[in-house]
């Protein structure tokens, strides 16, 4: 029997936990879509995330940029991880937030009183990619072209337009990493030069940490928090009851997280093995897809799943993954997220969609989802 074509990874989930689906450039792959069988296989050690257990990998081909976190598995995985680790914790991202409540203010003053603004390009990108810019260490002059590099990457609009983005941005860093090499700072990417330099890195994997951190840094964010405005904006109920409990912007971050899935899916994992599961046999070398979205959404732990509910216990989604794997920029995310929208909403009283929602774009590949623009009129 031919696989169906991948569609939106929630529609299969009634008639069962994993289905095998196209994927549109990638071929055929195990669709994982319910929450507990999700869980199972991001954290089956059988399931690798490295390309070369794929049956059909020849190279790695593609527009790679260097090697990173999401292409290894432990020990190799555990290593890369544990050397950024120390930038990524709780102590350190509470740091960090009143230089994102500041910049958060700038961009809000930045915008007219009145009137109408686009909050994707004037509010919810600037801020991830200044934060994850200046922790890592990307001049502010060059911040414009590198998310222009960076979003063709993840969403690609022609094969030919991400090979010219793979090609620019892999420069990029390679000067980069260079000008931290002659002038170190106290920069995250000065310390993995000197990783580097010290031996704990190859030139590969510095340049391709490099890349993982710049993208994964902000492009969900970027996501998550005009994904998280636009459905507070389209729920006038549950837009009211935050205006009138704002100590529940960390819960309407989190129920956006589960609810709006900005990673729509995991990276691909190959089975290193033959294995068993959620009753279906997967051959060594078949590729396998988690739906973060559909997991989030299982009815069978999230009633009314479809239903946008910032009160709800949401407990045990998977907009951040599982596992290994797990999202290391999780709590700066969050963090941003419930600055920008605690900070829009108390700056604007009457925020409101500057559009019919039916017109809006979302952007989409495999990996991710997120809006291209939200109109809104402010005041």
């Amino acid at each position: 029997m031919t696989a169906p074509a991948f569609e939106e990874p929630a529609a299969p989930r009634a008639e069962g936990a994993a289905h095998r689906v196209l994927v549109p450039g990638s071929g055929e792959s195990l669709l994982v879509v319910t929450r507990d069988a999700a869980r199972t296989a991001l954290t089956d050690s059988r399931l690798r995330n490295d390309i070369r257990h794929s049956a059909s990998w020849e190279s790695d081909g593609g527009h790679a940029i260097g090697h990173h976190m999401l292409q290894s598995d432990p020990p190799q995985h555990t290593r890369l991880r544990r050397l950024v680790a120390g930038h990524f914790t709780p102590g350190r991202i509470a740091a960090l937030r009143p230089r994102v409540e500041r910049l958060a203010g700038d961009l809000l003053d930045a915008l007219p009183p009145r009137g109408t603004a686009d909050l994707v390009g004037r509010y919810a990108l600037p801020l991830p990619v200044t934060v994850i810019c200046e922790l890592l260490g990307v001049p502010e002059a060059d911040r414009e072209g590198f998310h222009t590099w960076s979003n063709e990457l993840v969403m690609p609009t022609s094969p030919e337009a991400a090979a010219s983005a793979a090609a620019a941005l892999t420069g990029y860093l390679t000067d980069l990493t260079g000008d931290k090499r002659r002038t170190p700072d106290d920069t995250l990417l000065a310390d993995l030069v000197a990783a580097a330099d010290g031996g704990e890195l190859t030139a590969e994997e510095l340049l391709g940490m490099a890349f993982l951190i710049l993208v994964a840094g902000h492009e969900t964010t970027v996501n998550l928090i005009s994904a998280t405005v636009h459905s507070l904006l389209t729920h006038p109920d549950q837009l009211a009851r935050l205006r009138a409990e704002p100590e529940l912007v960390e819960a309407a971050v989190e129920e956006s997280l589960r609810y709006n899935s900005p990673v729509h899916a995991s990276a691909f994992r190959f089975a290193a093995e033959p294995l068993e599961l959620a009753g279906t046999a997967i051959a060594a070398g078949e590729a396998v897809l988690v739906s973060l979205a559909a997991a989030s959404r299982d009815p069978e732990h999230f009633p009314d799943p479809d239903r946008f509910d910032i009160g709800r216990r949401t407990r045990g989604h998977l907009g951040f993954g599982h596992g290994p794997h797990h999202c290391l920029g999780a709590p700066l995310a969050r963090v941003e997220a419930a600055v920008a929208v605690r900070l829009l909403l108390e700056r604007n009283p009457t925020l409101a969609l500057a559009a019919d929602p039916a017109t809006l774009t979302w952007r989409t590949s495999t990996l991710l989802r997120g809006l291209v623009e939200l109109p809104v009129r402010l005041g």
